[in-house]
């Protein structure tokens, strides 16, 4: 049997696996606590606002995908929104219509993905 040499004690080298498969266990449940809870895309919308267009960005022929993190309560409701990528003009739409939004009620907070897109037609 190999033996590894730590300071002035000399242990077994299986001992040692088991010694790092437990910290590695220990990790991944500290880490584990450490996520914001319910990080999910998963909740389901029960009513929607649609964005109002900006007045400028038609006129201009901006369009494109705004992409968004909500965070969502235990009730459903946003509390918070905010904007991963996008053009500025159609974000600060998108966030004001987001904010309204509701989702089913769920076990916590949780994060939500949103991407509303914006077309010259609307």
């Amino acid at each position: 049997m190999f033996h590894l040499r730590f300071g002035n004690r000399q242990q077994p080298r299986g001992r040692v696996g088991i010694r790092v498969i437990q910290g590695a266990a220990a990790l991944a449940l500290l880490l584990s606590m450490a996520l914001p809870a319910g990080a999910s895309d998963d909740r389901a919308v029960k009513s929607r606002v649609s964005p109002i267009y900006p007045e400028i960005a038609k006129r201009m022929k901006i369009a494109g995908a705004v992409k968004l993190e909500a965070i969502v309560d235990a009730q459903g409701k946003v509390t918070d929104v905010k904007t991963i990528s996008g053009n500025h003009m159609l974000a600060v739409a998108a966030e004001d219509a987001v904010r309204q939004w509701r989702f089913v009620p769920g076990s916590g907070d949780t994060s939500v993905n949103v991407e509303i897109n914006f077309s010259a037609g609307q």
